[in-house]
């Protein structure tokens, strides 16, 4: 029976755990036994826990978990997969860094231990650029993690090994953390789908940039029934995290089941010109926005202003840098990679009138996206600005022809969104001319990730292209860069 579980959706899988139709010990075999098969393609879960998740299953099972705390209510069971920047006792834990290599933390972090008291079930970590720094996954650590739909690609990053697991059928749900994109961009390489939350949503715990909304916790999954099941379980006030909040009283599994369409939808592939983005993306996803209309919905292309927000997110991120980064340059410079090298050393050499310039900036997009969603439901973008590229590569070389100038410019498209505060969701849109995924970005209000979610659910619906995961790994090779 177990060899056929993994195909289950996440909600599936918690419903025959519910009825005792399975137990976790099955899904745990299931997960292990498919891990073995693709994982010599992939490369998305090197760290395995399995001993641990037994344990955990046969504690659920005898009836001993904290029932107070509701260990069997949301997942009853289910694995999941964790990115290798959270902590999870007993398990070795690197942040993808040749400093932390062999490091194992004695505690969990606080969001891993909401979910394992919601019942979920660790089974292994998930593969994540170094300290979580880049929009492909690979590291020095455990090397590179490669893309189901062809394996000469990359997955993205820096959720890549958490994407990759839940396309491939190794787990059902997949932890993972955002700040300039990292759970859409893999979504859209990927074809699954994954929410950045608004800030506070889910707990950062042991976040030192405590009071920054850059960075988020957030949930990946093959659907968005999956998504929201996982976020209902992530989501709630926290002590750990001061600027955390209650859980909705309406769950966003129950909004996800009687989905509300969104009246008016605002599209723009390029945000008003302001942005670079491959001509057959932009061709696609012009095309696949309208299908809103199929809905029901009032579909406009017109953007925000966006003001000055890629170098405001620069400066925002690279502060982030220095508060997370700087005593470990010093210490061991030499064991990290350039990339956040220079990103934290732009940091340090800002002013605080450079940094006082940027949070005014952002709170003027705050004001004027909150001033757009008088108008409009829902703002639906591109997922990414090129298709994936070469596993080998660290960041597409081009978008439109056009050289990069940083490591980061190929995320703008998602970091804009970012600082908008406003939550975002990929979902999947289609395949290029060369079978890569395509997918779309879907924002909505803060806080408004409810309608959202619902937003995403009647569009997946309506697409189907969720119906065709999981896959088998498929060998390809690397297409020529587009125009």
């Amino acid at each position: 029976m177990s060899s056929e579980l993994w195909r289950l959706s996440a909600v599936e899988a918690v419903h025959r755990l519910k009825k005792k139709e399975i137990t976790p010990l099955d899904l745990i075999d299931a997960s292990a036994q498919r891990i073995s098969e693709v994982e010599p393609a992939l490369n998305a879960l090197p760290t395995l826990c399995l001993d641990r998740a037994r344990d955990h299953a046969k504690r659920i099972m005898a009836g001993k978990a904290n029932e107070a705390e509701g260990e069997a209510g949301w997942l009853a069971g289910l694995p999941v997969s964790i990115k290798d920047l959270t902590d999870v006792a007993g398990v070795r834990t690197t942040y993808g860094s040749p400093i932390f290599a062999n490091h194992v933390p004695a505690k969990s972090h606080p969001l891993v231990e909401r979910i394992e008291r919601k019942g979920g079930i660790v089974v292994a970590k998930s593969n994540t650029p170094e300290f979580g720094a880049g929009g492909s996954t690979f590291n020095e650590v455990f090397g590179r993690t490669r893309n189901p739909w062809n394996t000469s690609l990359t997955c993205g990053g820096s959720t890549g090994g958490g994407s990759v697991s839940v396309a491939a059928g190794e787990v059902w749900l997949a932890h993972g953390s955002d700040h300039g994109g990292s759970l859409r961009r893999p979504g859209t390489y990927c074809s699954t789908v994954g929410l950045r939350p608004s800030a506070g949503r889910v707990t950062r715990g042991t976040s030192n940039n405590l009071y920054s909304p850059q960075s988020v916790q957030g949930p990946m999954a093959r659907n968005v029934p999956d998504l929201a099941l996982f976020l209902d379980t992530m989501a709630g006030f926290c002590p750990h995290d001061a600027m955390t909040f209650d859980a909705p009283a309406v769950s966003f599994s129950a909004a996800v089941a009687k989905p509300v369409m969104p009246k008016r939808v605002a599209f723009s592939a390029d945000f008003g010109g302001r942005f670079e983005l491959d001509h057959e993306i932009r061709e696609i996803c012009t095309r696949m926005a309208r299908r809103f209309e199929e809905l029901g919905c009032i579909v406009e292309e017109v953007s925000p202003d966006f003001g000055p927000v890629d170098d405001v997110f620069m400066a925002l991120r690279s502060q982030q840098f220095v508060v997370d980064r700087e005593q470990q340059i010093e210490q061991h410079r030499d064991l990290i990679k350039p990339d956040i090298i220079w990103n934290t050393e732009l940091g340090l050499k800002q002013t605080a009138s450079r940094l006082a310039w940027a949070e005014r900036e952002r709170a003027a997009l705050y004001r004027r996206m909150n001033a757009f969603f008088q108008t409009y439901d829902l703002f639906v973008t591109p997922g990414a600005p090129t298709a994936a590229f070469d596993v080998n590569l660290r960041a597409p070389e081009t978008i439109a022809g056009k050289k990069l100038e940083n490591y980061m410019a190929g995320s703008t498209l998602n970091s804009a969104i970012t600082v908008t505060g406003s939550p975002a969701l990929a979902v999947p849109c289609g395949f290029d001319q060369f079978g890569r995924p395509v997918g779309l970005q879907l924002v909505g209000k803060p806080r408004g990730e409810a309608a959202l979610l619902q937003a995403g659910a009647l569009y997946e619906k309506l697409v189907g292209l969720d119906r065709l995961l999981p896959i088998d790994p498929k060998p390809g090779t690397v297409p020529p860069p587009q125009s």
